[in-house]
C-alpha cells in the first residue's frame, strides 16, 4: 500500500510550496485543529511534512500525537536553522528527518524515500563462512575525537557500499553517533533489551539505521535513564550477532572503563586507543595500556592512532610511543573541515575522499583492519571475571 504526504505549516502559501517542491499532491493543513483530525484518518504508509513556521513546541506534539494512532508513519521537520538541542529532540520523538528549508533537494529526496519504504530493510548476510572482525574505539579521556574518529573509520571500511559495516554506539548514556551522522532512528540499542538472549538477524535489522551504502548504526538509547536496563551480556550478543551479519562491526564506547566497554573488548578482535599531543592525554593513555595489559589483553591486538597530529605543542610522535610502550599505527592531523562534515551529517570520507584527513583515516583502515590477519583468540573466561571485579561499583 503506498502512502501520501501530508503537508501542515500555518502560512498557506509556504505549506503548498512545500508540497509543490517534493513533487506530491497530497492535502496541504494551516490550522492545527484541522490536522490533528486528519491524523485519524492517516495510515502507518503516510508521511507528514511540517513546515518551517511551524512552532517547535506544537511541531513535537502533532510528531508525538501521530506516532501514538500511527506509530510507523513518518513524520519530517523542516527547520529555518537546525541545532544540536533540536536534532536531539528530533530523536527523542523519533522523526525520520530534519531539512533546512533552502535544502529543497534533500526534502524531495527524504519525502520520495519515506513513501517509497516498504518494510523495513533486510540487510543482505556477511559472506558465507567468514565471520566480520570487531573493532573497538576507546579512549579513557573524552574531548580527543573519539567518535567523530569511529564515524570516519565505519565509513572508510564501508567503502561506499563495496563492504558492509555496522557501526554500535555504546556511550548508552550520552551517545553522539546518531547526531554526528544525523540519523533520526525509529529504534535504539534499549529495543534489545526485551528480547535478552533472543537477538538474532531479524531482531537485529529492526534495530539499525542505515546512513549512506554499506553502513548502517545502531545508536544508543535518546534517554540516559535506559542505559541501566542495557547488561554487558546482552552487549557482547548483541556484537557477536553483528559478526554474523556484516563484515565489520566498529564499537565506539564511552570515554571510561565501565561494564559495557569490557565486553566490547572483551569480543574485539582490534582495539584502536586514540589519544591526542597533550599531557592529560599521555597520562590516561599510559594508565588505559598498563590497564588493559593487566586485564590480559593482548598487545598485538592494540593500535595506537593519533588524532591532531600535526598540532605543534612540545610533544613529538616519538614522546607518545614510549608513553604508550606501542608504536603509532595511525596519525590523522588537525583540519576546521572535520566540524563542518559533522555538522552536515557527512563523514569527512565520504564528502572529500581526498582530504589528508581522509587519507589518513582510509589509511589506517586499509593497513589496520582491512589487511590484517585474523588473529586467533584464546580464553577469556578468567580475564573477564578479574574485569568485573575490578571495575564494578
Amino acid at each position: 500500500m503506498s502512502g501520501e504526504a501530508v503537508f501542515f505549516d500555518p502560512h498557506p502559501p509556504v505549506g503548498a510550496a512545500l508540497r509543490d517542491g517534493t513533487g506530491g499532491s497530497g492535502p496541504v493543513f494551516s490550522d492545527v485543529l484541522d490536522l490533528r483530525e486528519h491524523v485519524g484518518a492517516m495510515t502507518d504508509a503516510d508521511t507528514l511534512v511540517l513546515g518551517p513556521d511551524v512552532d517547535e513546541r506544537e511541531a513535537f506534539g502533532v510528531a508525538h500525537l501521530l506516532r501514538e494512532h500511527r506509530p510507523h508513519a513518518e513524520v519530517i521537520l523542516v527547520r529555518h536553522e537546525i541545532t544540536t538541542p533540536l536534532l536531539q529532540e528530533a530523536l527523542r520523538t523519533r522523526m525520520s528527518a530534519v531539512v533546512d528549508h533552502r535544502d529543497t533537494l534533500r526534502l524531495r529526496a527524504e519525502v520520495r524515500r519515506s513513501l517509497s519504504r516498504v518494510a523495513p530493510e533486510q540487510p543482505p548476510r556477511g559472506t558465507p563462512g567468514r565471520r566480520g572482525r570487531v573493532l573497538t574505539v576507546f579512549s579513557a579521556k573524552g574531548g580527543c575525537g573519539k567518535t567523530v574518529l569511529a564515524v570516519n573509520l565505519a565509513a572508510a571500511l564501508a567503502d561506499r557500499g563495496h563492504r558492509r559495516v555496522c557501526l554500535v554506539d555504546l556511550d548508552l548514556a550520552f551517545g553522539d553517533v546518531a547526531v554526528t551522522m544525523q540519523l533520526y532512528p525509529a529504534h535504539t540499542i534499549a529495543d534489545a533489551v526485551p528480547l535478552g538472549d533472543g537477538i538474532d538477524s531479524t531482531a537485529v535489522a529492526a534495530m539499525l539505521t542505515q546512513h549512506s551504502a554499506g553502513l548502517s548504526a545502531i545508536v544508543a538509547p535518546t534517554e540516559p535513564s535506559a542505559a541501566e536496563s542495557i547488561s554487558p551480556q546482552l552487549v557482547s550478543h548483541l556484537i557477536e550477532v553483528l559478526r554474523d551479519e556484516f563484515d565489520h562491526v566498529v564499537v565506539d564506547t564511552a570515554p571510561r572503563f565501565d561494564d559495557h566497554a569490557l565486553a566490547a573488548l572483551d569480543v574485539s578482535d582490534l582495539i584502536t586507543l586514540v589519544v591526542t599531543p597533550d599531557v592529560p592525554a599521555l597520562k590516561t593513555l599510559k594508565v588505559t595500556v598498563e590497564t588493559l595489559l593487566e586485564l590480559g589483553y593482548p598487545p598485538g591486538r592494540l593500535r595506537l592512532l593519533l588524532n591532531r597530529s600535526d598540532s605543534r605543542v612540545g610533544i613529538s610522535h616519538a614522546e607518545v610511543e614510549r608513553t604508550a610502550g606501542l608504536p603509532l599505527a595511525g596519525q590523522v592531523p588537525s583540519s576546521r573541515d572535520v566540524p563542518s562534515s559533522v555538522n552536515r551529517g557527512v563523514p569527512i570520507v565520504q564528502d572529500d575522499p581526498r582530504h589528508p584527513v581522509s587519507q589518513a583515516v582510509t589509511r589506517f583502515a586499509r593497513d589496520q583492519v582491512t589487511g590484517s590477519t585474523q588473529e586467533g583468540r584464546e580464553s577469556r573466561e578468567g580475564r573477564e571475571r578479574r574485569g568485573r571485579r575490578r571495575f564494578r561499583r
